[in-house]
């Protein structure tokens, strides 16, 4: 072996020694506060995910027709479904104030929030903290005109931003 070639083994051998008892410093001496970073809610709140807001794909409604216009409900369901939304119940219901009243419970907070921006935010969300159902309702109102455009919904989602837990809940998120 000639001397350059031992003289860089040597260099290499050297670098990889202070490479590994540098790494064990690091790791012995690592001062980082050993704890969980996993949302733990209260004794007595519900957890909610506020975060992040799911797909339309994954969100289910029962829409009800509070204006006294016929075919309204099947109209704003279609609408809806044209969005990829999943749509169960479609009927009539006592008259609603308003754009829309969107009640939904701890399984759907996220989801109302997008639902809310459908209506450009104009919608009065009703939380129920003892509702078990994975559906929101959605009660068409007396000032209501048309769901948003894509772009509007888009818009309307980063005005609003991730929703705030509501009284009696704690945010987890999901991702």
């Amino acid at each position: 072996m000639s001397l350059a070639r031992i003289r860089a083994l040597v260099i290499v051998g050297v670098l990889v020694v202070a490479a590994v008892v540098l790494s064990i410093v690091a790791v012995v001496r690592d001062q980082q506060p050993h704890r969980t970073y996993a949302a733990k809610c209260p004794a007595g709140s519900v957890p909610v995910v506020t975060k992040p807001l799911p797909d339309e794909k994954d969100i289910k409604l029962n829409v009800f027709n509070g204006t006294g216009t016929p075919g309204l409900a099947n109209d704003v369901a279609d609408k809806f479904r044209n969005r990829k939304f999943t749509v169960d119940k479609v009927g009539d219901t006592a008259h609603v104030d308003g754009v829309a009243v969107i009640k939904y419970g701890p399984k759907t907070v996220a989801a109302a929030t997008v639902v809310n921006a459908y209506f450009l935010n104009d919608g009065q969300l009703v939380f129920d903290l003892k509702s078990t159902d994975d559906h929101i309702t959605v009660l068409i109102g007396s000032q209501y005109r048309t769901i948003g455009t894509p772009t509007d919904v888009h818009q309307a989602i980063a005005a609003q931003g991730n929703p705030s837990p509501p009284p009696g809940t704690c945010a987890v998120s999901t991702g």
